[in-house]
């Protein structure tokens, strides 16, 4: 699995707007500056996220964008397959986006697919974006 630009990009501004918690609004050209993300770009993945019910928007001095969900209910996996899909590293071993591939035809070699996809999925999937914020949270006090 490797993930894409937009998937880092989104991460990265849903960390920066959870750690002002659902209620306040942050704006983009702060987001951009604090986790260097290209405006445009941003403003592309915002499209996405809103779309999605990850995040709302409101324009104007008082505006921004703030999380629709609790950070604890929005897990690392959701949002890399928003943006890239399949966690798995072939498609014929994915639960969601399942496709036949040449690997099924070694079946030492699915097995061998579907643990790595196991693996992944399953820290990805117990991964939320409140337990990123706890963890740089933690490393900022040391």
């Amino acid at each position: 699995m490797k993930l894409s630009r937009k998937s880092e990009y989104a991460l990265l501004a849903l960390i920066d707007v959870a750690t002002f918690g659902v209620e306040t609004p942050v704006k983009i050209s702060d987001i951009c500056e604090r986790k260097t993300i290209p405006r445009k770009f941003l403003e592309q993945i915002v499209l996405i996220l809103k779309g999605a019910g990850y995040v709302r928007t409101r324009r104007g001095s008082d505006g921004g964008i703030w999380l629709s969900k609790d950070p604890s209910d929005i897990s690392l996996a959701e949002i890399v397959r928003l943006f890239d899909g399949a966690l798995a590293p072939v498609e014929s071993v994915s639960t969601y986006f399942f496709e036949h591939t040449p690997v099924e035809k070694s079946p030492a070699l699915l097995a061998v697919f579907r643990q790595v996809r196991d693996t992944i999925s399953g820290i990805m999937e117990d991964t939320t974006l409140a337990d990123i914020i706890k963890r740089e949270a933690s490393r900022a006090a040391k």
